[in-house]
């Protein structure tokens, strides 16, 4: 039983590795000849942090490239709670984006992927908090699941467990769960329910890789005392490949485009520290794996195997890499004879590769649709073809999950294609494709899964794949694919996707959060997308009895997949202050369908299909309006304008070259989106436009900016320096500094009722120095920290105002948080 669901989980682990619906990969000899080193080291090393862009990619490229180790980095979460330089998404889909991310950067790197359940909540000043957010349990869980799994002979932790308050609560709190699973991870006591299903194991060593960065400058660290640390030369050149260590890394830290993490490689030697922290101590502080068996040799029977692999390397012909096919089959034949599990599942993966990459030999399964339905037909091409001259033959294909499996018993001659065309016929209980860690309501810290083999998982789950076995030598060997769809692009060429089951139908409710801001009814609408042909039904909009819904129910046709259609209904809200939670519900022949469908795409990812509820918010708000005309500028991303279009200003999204003087005549308030400063360069040369608007008589507002890279210092007419300050604590105490300040009273009275249920922060990177010139306006602080007072801040300039803000405006609109939208009011009508 035990062996059944080692199996099933790294079946699960790698083919969300290997195939990623993008362009498969077609290894050089150079490639093979290391994947073949590797073959011949049995070491492994976990590298843990927090987030996404925490890990240190030289260490791993260097573990995966020069030391040839089996290296994966656990991050704790899927980075969530960040912002997006890309694109508008935010909180899970920022995840789902970010979490590709992290796949492509491995497979830059080397290395693996692996998660908890745990969810990036945004920044925390203090590991207790992140603790009692996360679930400690669950958490510390998840780690030692990932241990007994993984099975690594170092653990490196990014943070250090004994500095908290230093850095982010999930950075120390990661290092903190680590050390806490070095030790439990071998105690049967602990977790127990884990081992029905893994092992526990004991990790040889563990170390924190530190650096300048936590002796505060590199002046100090050069100064300090290095004797205790492993220090490993990963400055190294790899002359088969052309590339540095660090080059390597830098295109993997790249991947993190999200982040704005673009990375220029460097060359030449470079250390990196690594400080002892649990375990035995190595000796040679440059041998990380010092006492470690890394060889077959800890494989009881594995010598042999060891043996012959080594002929392989030494004899490996890079002109013709099939020549080691014979022996390669050999040895995948011997482990298929080990007892041990663990190696055994690794090495077989790795080899069976190999084998494909020595003959050329290319398996794929194509089909005709992107997307299908559960129970519907599905037709694939398949293509095989051997481009070497080792005798082989397709004996058989099954395609998964319904085992349809199909005799070929095809010959494979050298570079003759052969392509069949299967139906098959998917099966009615199929699961929608979504990440799974979406797939069940979690919580602000937590993530829930329920299925304890798919924890760690990286990427989405595609069920449908196809098993090809090929015979080679006489040995029958299975290479699994996943079940893709690709088509021509007349400027990018050839397009990998992902297959995903998709349901019959789906519908968008238009507007995430709608406020009426009076009585009066507006019409609401709902788009409705064909999932395939032929769809007949009826669409509700579901609310609460206080709320009137006009029609009851819409009837629709759509005669073609793909077709959509967007309905509308006339929804009255309460008299009173009220908010609900609206859902769309679409009926068909006595099945209802209840899901939003949300394609994320960019090109440096994979694409991706996610499935949520189909639900909006509509929100009864005693709220005033101007009827200010308002210029947005976008910054690095927001949902922010759309929610100022709900709140019925007239807005318009000016580009950076449409900021002129004559452009600017006509509108009544400049707002600029969150990092607009960081991101938008031409913003350096528009400063004296835009302040000549402010005093002139206009009002200007300025959201939130990181530190980091400012395209200008001036981005207020008088001097204003923004630091790291931030309130966390959604529910901290507002205090008002000036009350009788029109921001306060004009339209709307705010009172502390209007900074209840805000998401995730109160408000980040607020300024700590600012001209005499400004007036704070609102001052809260983090428990047990000195009061932060520039949340809002206001400066008469000339006839108009200038408003610095760095609450959360950008996260706490698309959230349908009441006071936000009066308070923002507020700002724009300041008099």
């Amino acid at each position: 039983m035990q062996k059944k669901y080692f199996l099933s989980f790294f079946l699960l682990l790698l083919s969300s590795i290997i195939v990623l619906a993008q362009q498969p990969v077609k290894p050089n000899a150079v490639q093979i000849y290391n994947q073949i080193q590797k073959l011949n080291f049995l070491g492994s090393v976990l590298y843990i942090a927090a987030h996404p862009d925490d890990e240190n990619t030289r260490l791993i490229s260097y573990l995966s490239n020069e030391k040839k180790a089996r290296t994966a980095y656990l991050s704790l979460t899927r980075g969530d709670g960040g912002q997006n330089l890309i694109g508008p998404e935010l909180r899970e889909l920022l995840g789902v984006i970010r979490t590709q991310e992290l796949i492509e950067a491995r497979k830059i790197d080397g290395g693996e992927q692996l998660f908890s359940r745990a969810n990036d909540f945004g920044y925390s000043k203090n590991p207790e908090e992140t603790l009692r957010i996360w679930d400690k349990e669950q958490v510390l869980s998840d780690v030692i699941w990932a241990i007994r799994k993984f099975k690594p002979d170092v653990i490196i932790n990014r943070f250090d467990h004994r500095s908290p308050g230093t850095t982010h609560g999930h950075h120390t709190a990661s290092a903190i769960l680590s050390t806490e699973a070095f030790d439990l991870a071998n105690n049967p006591q602990a977790y127990p329910n884990q081992l029905a299903l893994a092992e526990t194991w004991q990790p040889r060593r563990m170390l924190f890789n530190t650096s300048w960065w936590f002796y505060g400058s590199k002046e100090k660290f050069d100064k300090a005392d290095k004797s205790n640390l492993i220090q490993l030369q990963t400055g190294v050149y790899y002359p088969s490949i052309g590339k540095s260590n660090q080059e390597i890394a830098a295109l993997s830290r790249s991947s993190h485009q999200s982040q704005g993490f673009g990375n220029t490689g460097t060359r030449g030697e470079e250390m990196e520290y690594l400080e002892f922290i649990k375990g035995e101590i190595p000796q040679d502080k440059s041998n990380l794996f010092e006492g470690i068996d890394t060889t077959w040799n800890r494989v009881k029977g594995g010598n042999e195997v060891g043996e012959l692999l080594a002929d392989i390397q030494r004899d490996f012909d890079f002109k013709n890499p099939s020549l080691s096919v014979p022996n390669l089959v050999r040895a995948y034949t011997m482990i298929q004879s080990l007892e041990e599990e663990h190696w055994k599942f690794i090495k077989s993966e790795e080899i069976k590769k190999i084998i494909a990459a020595c003959t050329g030999l290319y398996l794929e399964a194509v089909a005709e649709n992107q997307t299908a339905n559960p129970n519907s037909e599905v037709r694939l091409k398949v293509e095989a073809i051997n481009r070497s001259a080792v005798p082989m033959k397709f004996a058989e294909i099954t395609v998964l999950p319904q085992q349809q499996r199909t005799t070929q018993n095809i010959e494979l001659k050298n570079n003759i294609l052969q392509i069949i065309n299967l139906d098959v016929r998917l099966p009615a209980t199929l699961e929608y494709t979504n990440p799974y860690w979406l797939k069940e309501r979690g919580t602000i810290g937590m993530y829930r899964v329920d299925n304890q083999n798919h924890i760690g998982i990286p990427d989405v789950i595609h069920d449908t794949k196809a098993i090809f076995a090929i015979v080679i030598n006489g040995v029958s060997i299975p290479f699994e694919r996943n079940v893709v769809y690709k088509y021509n692009d007349d400027v990018k060429g050839e397009v990998y996707n992902p297959f995903d089951i998709v349901p019959d139908v789906t519908s968008s409710i238009l507007n995430k959060v709608t406020i009426f801001n009076n009585g009066r009814t507006k019409t609401i609408g709902v788009k409705i997308k064909a999932g395939k042909d032929s769809l007949e039904g009826d669409l509700q909009l579901e609310a609460t009895p206080n709320w009137k819904i006009d029609p009851t129910g819409i009837h629709f046709n759509l005669a073609k997949k793909g077709d959509e259609q967007t309905v509308y209904f006339e929804v009255t809200p309460p008299k009173m202050a009220d908010e609900i939670t609206a859902k769309s519900v679409i009926t068909i022949s006595g099945n209802q369908f209840n899901k939003e469908l949300t394609n994320i795409n960019y090109e440096h990812i994979s694409k991706q299909q996610v499935l949520k509820p189909s639900e909006g918010k509509f929100i009864k708000l005693d709220i005033k309006t101007g009827n200010e005309k308002i210029a947005y500028i976008m910054g690095a991303g927001d949902e922010v304008p759309t929610s100022l279009s709900q709140m019925g200003y007239e807005i318009i999204i000016l580009k950076s070259e449409e900021i002129t003087k004559e452009r600017l005549v006509d509108f009544d308030v400049v707002m600029t989106g969150v990092r607009a400063y960081n991101t938008i360069k031409a913003l350096a040369i528009k400063q004296d436009i835009l302040f000549d608007f402010v005093k002139e008589g206009k009002t200007m507002i300025v959201q939130y900016n990181t530190t980091d890279e400012l395209v200008t210092k001036n981005i207020a007419p008088f001097p204003l320096k923004i630091s790291r300050d931030r309130v966390t604590e959604e529910n901290a105490e507002m205090r008002f500094l000036v009350p009788k300040h029109s921001i306060l009273n004009y339209p709307n009275k705010i009172t502390a009722k209007d900074f209840e249920n805000w998401k995730q922060e109160q408000g980040l990177n607020y300024p700590s120095e600012w001209d005499p010139a400004f007036t704070p306006i609102l001052s809260s602080n983090d428990k047990g920290e000195s009061p932060k007072n520039g949340a809002v801040l206001v400066a008469k300039y000339g006839k108009g105002h200038y408003i610095y803000t760095g609450l959360s405006f950008f996260r706490e609109l698309p959230e349908g948080v009441s006071g936000a939208f009066r308070l923002l009011a507020n700002m724009i009508s300041i008099k």
